[in-house]
Parts: C-alpha cells; sequence; structure tokens
C-alpha cells in the first residue's frame, strides 16, 4: 500500500483552489452591489444596460478561458495562475474606485479575466498532482473554494449594507452611503484574499505532467516524490510518458477536431453548457428580482443569499465526500433530475402566487441539490476525462463553452423574466434539466477511482 503525504498534497490543492474562492466572490459579489450600483449610475430604466452591467464580466471569462489554453500548454499552470491572482487584484481596486460605467465595465471585464482563467487552471492543476483514489475529492475542494467565496460575498455584503427600508425610493438609495460608498466596498474587499493568492502561488510547485510533456522529466521527479514516494514517483513518470508519444510542448488546437478526440469533446463542452444553463446561477446574480417576486425586499433579500449560500456550502461538503464513493454518473443523474423537480415546482408557486418561506425553502432544496451534484461533479469530471495530448487545449475550449453559456444565461434572464415571468423562466430550466438528464444516462462514462491515464484509455477504446 502506497504512503502518500496527505498534507503536503492538500497544501498545494488548497493553494491552487484559492483561484475558485476569488472566481466565486468576484461572480457572485455583484449580486449584492446590484441594488445600489443601479442606482448609482442611474440604470434602472435600461434592461440592457442592466444586463451588460451584470453579464460583461463573462465575456472576460470567455476570453481567459480561450487564453487558458495556449498560456497553460506554453507557461505551465502555476504562472498564469499568478496571473490571475494579479488580474483579481487589479480588477477589485479599480471596480470599486470606478467613477463611471464605462470604468466599471472595463474592470469587470479585467475580473473577468482573472476568472476565465482560474476556473480553467485551478481544476486542472488539481487533477494534474492528485493521486487517483482522491483526485474527485481533490478536485471538488476548487468547487469548495467557489462555494465559500460565494458566502464570503453574500457576508461581506450583508456586513457592509446598511439597512434599506421597504418601499425606497430609487432616489433615497441612490442618495444613501450604500449607493454612493458601500458597493465600492464590496468590491474592495476581493483585494484581500486576491494578494494572499498572489503571494501564495508563489510556493506551488508546477504540474508534474506539464513538466513531462515539457520534456523536464527531472522536474517532474521530485513533486511526484514528494507526493507519494519514489515507487510511485516512477510509476507515475512512466504511465505519463506512455500516453505523451509525439506530443509537443505547444498547443496543438487542430488535434481537438481528431475523430478519436471528437466524442469525449462533445461531452465536455455539452457537460459544461448545461452546468450553466440548468439555471441556479440566476439565483445568485439575480436575487434582488427572484426574492421581489417573492415578497422580499432588498435588505431581507441579502440575509436571503446568506442563507442560500450556506446551504450551498454546506451540501457542497457533502458532495466532497461523496464523490469518490458514489461516483461521478450516479451524481448528476440526481442532481438534473432533482433540479427539475425543483423548478416546476418552484415556477408553479410563483405563477399561483405563492410567496415568503415556501418559495425561499423550494430555492434552498434547488441550491442544496445543486451544490452535492452539478456544482462541483461537472469541474472533476472535466478535468479528469481529457487525455494528456489535448488537455490544456480541451480545458480551454469547455471553459470557455461554459462562459458562453453563463453569459446568456445571465444576459437574458431579465429579458425571460419580462417576458414570461419567473415562473416561466423557471419552466424552462427545468425543460433543460430534463435534457441533461438523458444526456448523462446515454453519454457519460464513470470515472472515479481511475489515473488519468486510465482514464484516457478507457475512453479512446
Amino acid at each position: 500500500m502506497k504512503k502518500f503525504n496527505g498534507a503536503y498534497i492538500f497544501g498545494i490543492s488548497m493553494i491552487s483552489a484559492m483561484g475558485g474562492l476569488l472566481f466565486g466572490y468576484d461572480w457572485v459579489v455583484i449580486g449584492g452591489a446590484k441594488p445600489f450600483y443601479e442606482r448609482f449610475f442611474e440604470l434602472t430604466t435600461s434592461l440592457n444596460l442592466q444586463a451588460w452591467a451584470m453579464s460583461c464580466a463573462l465575456v472576460g471569462c470567455v476570453v481567459g478561458a480561450v487564453v487558458s489554453g495556449l498560456v497553460s500548454d506554453k507557461f505551465g499552470r502555476k504562472w498564469p495562475l499568478l496571473f490571475s491572482a494579479f488580474l483579481f487584484t487589479v480588477a477589485s481596486l479599480g471596480t470599486g474606485m470606478a467613477s463611471s460605467y464605462l470604468g466599471f465595465v472595463v474592470f469587470r471585464l479585467i475580473g473577468g479575466i482573472g476568472i476565465g482563467l482560474a476556473s480553467a487552471l485551478s481544476p486542472m492543476y488539481i487533477a494534474e498532482i492528485s493521486p487517483s483514489h482522491l483526485r474527485g475529492r481533490l478536485v471538488s475542494l476548487n468547487q469548495m473554494t467557489i462555494v465559500v467565496g460565494i458566502l464570503l460575498a453574500q457576508v461581506v455584503n450583508l456586513l457592509i449594507a446598511e439597512n434599506v427600508p421597504i418601499g425606497a425610493s430609487d432616489a433615497f438609495i441612490q442618495a444613501s452611503w450604500n449607493g454612493q460608498m458601500g458597493w465600492r466596498w464590496m468590491f474592495y474587499a476581493c483585494a484581500v484574499p486576491a494578494g494572499a493568492f498572489f503571494v501564495l502561488t508563489f510556493f506551488l510547485p508546477e504540474s508534474p505532467r506539464w513538466l513531462m510533456k515539457a520534456g523536464r522529466a527531472d522536474k517532474a521527479f521530485p513533486t511526484l516524490n514528494k507526493i507519494g514516494g519514489e515507487e510511485y514517483a516512477r510509476q507515475e513518470m512512466a504511465n505519463i510518458q506512455n500516453t505523451l508519444d509525439d506530443v509537443t510542448d505547444k498547443v496543438d488546437y487542430k488535434a481537438l477536431f481528431d475523430k478519436k478526440y471528437r466524442p469525449i469533446l462533445l461531452i465536455g463542452v455539452i457537460l459544461a453548457v448545461l452546468q450553466q444553463w440548468c439555471g441556479i446561477n440566476t439565483v445568485f446574480n439575480y436575487a434582488e428580482e427572484i426574492f421581489a417576486a417573492a415578497g422580499y425586499g432588498v435588505s431581507d433579500t441579502l440575509f436571503n443569499i446568506v442563507i442560500t449560500g450556506s446551504v450551498n456550502l454546506v451540501f457542497t461538503l457533502i458532495a466532497m465526500f461523496t464523490v469518490d464513493k458514489i461516483g461521478r454518473k450516479k451524481l448528476m443523474l440526481f442532481g438534473f433530475i432533482g433540479l427539475a423537480i425543483s423548478y416546476i415546482l418552484l415556477g408553479s408557486a410563483l405563477y399561483l402566487g405563492i410567496k415568503g418561506i415556501a418559495v425561499l425553502s423550494m430555492i434552498i432544496i434547488a441550491i442544496a441539490i445543486y451544490g452535492m451534484s452539478l456544482a462541483p461533479v461537472v469541474w472533476v469530471i472535466l478535468s479528469e476525462i481529457f487525455p494528456n495530448k489535448i488537455r490544456g487545449a480541451a480545458m480551454a475550449l469547455a471553459t470557455f463553452s461554459l462562459w458562453i453559456a453563463c453569459f446568456i444565461l445571465t444576459y437574458t434572464f431579465p429579458l425571460l423574466n419580462k417576458a414570461l415571468g419567473a415562473s416561466g423562466t423557471f419552466w424552462i430550466y427545468a425543460g433543460v434539466c430534463i435534457i441533461g438528464f438523458f444526456f448523462i444516462l446515454k453519454k457519460l462514462p464513470e470515472t472515479k477511482g481511475k489515473s488519468l491515464e486510465e482514464i484516457e484509455e478507457m475512453i479512446s477504446k
């Protein structure tokens, strides 16, 4: 039985997963700031400007995801992670200082690039340094830190914002401390963990698999040796080398469209899109509109989203300890069918005019299901199903697809909400989840307990 250096593996995984924490914070902080910056920039009369303010960071995410494949295959996993930490820091300070709508959008775009890089690189790095029997749990650390970042943003927003009277006018909110300064401090606060991530990333070793691909096996051995000992290091290096025939250190995007890679690439892209189009992220980004439909005011909404963030964290922790036991496929099936049922009930309640705790309870159930299934498991699957030869480029394409899907979801929600109401919108998301259930049932292979090289051999048959 091999002995693994658990403390070392956990430590470097946690540092890498801080990219997830910043991803979660930056992505959700805008939901709490939304009622205030919209009044400050006088956006309340334009749905298109509101949607662009909320979704512009996702364009940056798309850019970050696209370049992640190029920079990760050329420069490794460590240095692009360091650059993403720098972008997070700049964006946090710049967004908080923005005096114009244009400036606000520019710094949100910069933060989005950081998110796009981190969302692709953090889970990929963790998967590449993890022993196979721990990989699901360790990659799920990235989702756990995303959830911690979400909850941190929600708590910070709640602590910073002063109480807003129910029915307060736009002019009242615009002139208040919240409308002038509070929303700025919500963004400033992200600079603290961003700075910590920047410093700690210097202590990360480079991914052994990338080092092997780049022809630097002598530098890969010490890290693998520290992870599992000399025998494990030599065995892993041999396994990795067997999958690297004819592989260069250049990014080969053409290889993505090779017939033998096409089926697994398609699975990865569709999974990434479905994780977003399942619709749960609208609860975090458009909490004001959703909870307003349920009869809640701004201050109650800020408290409610802290509750949803806490539930998300608890069930993500549950997922961490079940993904390597129950398996990826079963959790994904449970997630899609559970969300479909939840959305049908939620949409029905909103359609019938049911308000208050009943609607909040249904939202919490949906978030709990998502937290222990689609949220962490999709990232685990994406980090492990792509072959060594195309992993960087394939992960970039899947993450690019995810952020395009997220942009479409985020931009269209206020338009769908106006046209169909919250009830009709959630019924559409229920339909997407039903499609996802049957896709997983027919197409997704089970990967738990297998090394990355074993997965590659299984899929390529």
